[in-house]
């Protein structure tokens, strides 16, 4: 018993060792210790819920809780990769947000995220260098028939210099997201400041559009409503109010998962509109959109002269094989080859997240208006 004891004590104290070395996650709300991020990765979750029967931290993974005399449940988890994750809460079986973490707009629903510290992240660090402005615009959506929403990126100095004009990323989000994926998960803006800021990147505007409408984002109508809305409400609304160049040479088009759908879709069609397209994490669902596939192929044999004339870049990348659209995107380049549309593939580890999207805006905004 004595013994057992003793190694009970020790056990405590390396746990508290442990979170005395930790560090309070950049997403905890003001003041919140947990999360608690260890040395290694790991992350302890505490929280008070007296009357819960059970609670369970989901990042992907569920990890069970165990619960003390206090009414407190804690849950170490294993080693979480760098970058961003959303994670949420299980109570008694109930999907909620951490009080302790911030929220974001992702999953369909408001749910909590964790920063976890990337030792080769400096690239969406923020650092000593002249930093952009992310605005938010409303402006009339002609296609949905109501106001809407979109986050613009401009460079540092685009308020300095009132006669510069400036090439435009157009950025979707994925499915369960909306316009602020890219400003707050994607931490465009700084990814952005720091490229520029290195001479890696030409300052650019970035606009980061709400692709959710009421048609599924794998249907035909649903792709032809985010097709109208860019060309009919968004790119008029950006190129009046603000100082873009407006030849397709200065446009460049970019999505990941659902927003890479939009993006095949029309900046395939549209290719005299957008000289560059990234199309990250995604690739036609087969064999839903064996159609919609069918037709593009179609299309892209047709005018396969045209395609790789007016495309500069044609940059598509994923997760590794662990993205679950890894399969698909296989089988679309694949046809690519076939038809010998000219693209560039680049893969980095991490599946289908946004430590991957990240990295891959990182890897796109040099290729672009060069």
């Amino acid at each position: 018993m004595k013994i057992f004891y003793f190694v009970c004590l020790l056990v405590l104290a390396g746990y508290t060792a442990c979170a005395q070395n930790g560090t309070p996650a950049s997403t905890n709300i003001r003041q919140a210790k947990y999360p608690l991020i260890l040395p290694d990765h790991r992350v302890v979750f505490r929280v008070k819920a007296p009357d819960a029967k059970r609670l369970q931290v989901d990042l992907g993974k569920k990890y069970d809780m165990q619960k003390d005399s206090s009414g407190f449940w804690t849950a170490t988890t294993d080693s979480i990769g760098e970058g961003f994750h959303y994670y949420s809460l299980l109570i008694d079986g109930v999907a909620v947000a951490d009080p302790a973490s911030e929220s974001f707009y992702g999953m369909g629903r408001m749910a909590s995220g964790i920063e976890i510290p990337f030792a080769q992240g400096g690239y969406y660090q923020d650092r000593d260098v002249p930093h952009g402005d992310m605005r938010i615009r409303k402006y009339y959506s002609a296609t949905a028939k109501a106001w809407r929403q979109v986050f613009i990126y401009t460079p540092p100095g685009y308020d300095a210099n009132t006669k510069e004009k400036f090439p435009v990323l157009y950025i979707l989000h994925g499915g369960g997201e909306d316009e602020r994926g890219w400003a707050n998960q994607g931490k465009t803006n700084v990814i952005l400041d720091n490229l520029i800021a290195d001479k890696r990147a030409k300052p650019m505007l970035v606009v980061m559009p709400d692709a959710n409408f009421s048609a599924s984002g794998f249907s035909e109508d649903y792709l032809i409503t985010v097709e109208q809305e860019i060309k009919g409400s968004v790119i008029p609304f950006i190129e009046k109010n603000y100082r873009t160049k407006t030849d397709a040479g200065s446009r460049a088009l970019a999505g990941l998962s659902m927003g890479g759908l939009n993006t095949l879709y029309t900046g395939i069609k549209n290719n005299d509109m957008f000289a560059y397209l990234g199309v990250f994490s995604s690739g036609w669902i087969l064999p839903m959109q064996n159609d919609i596939a069918g037709a593009q192929y179609d299309f892209m044999k047709k005018n396969q002269p045209t395609i790789n004339k007016n495309l500069k870049a044609f940059w598509i990348a994923m997760g590794g094989k662990e993205d679950i659209a890894y399969n698909n995107c296989q089988l679309m380049l694949a046809k690519f080859k076939e038809l010998n549309i000219n693209y560039t593939y680049y893969e980095y580890p991490g599946g289908h997240t946004w430590p991957v999207w990240r990295n891959n805006l990182y890897h796109f905004a040099p290729l672009l208006f060069q």
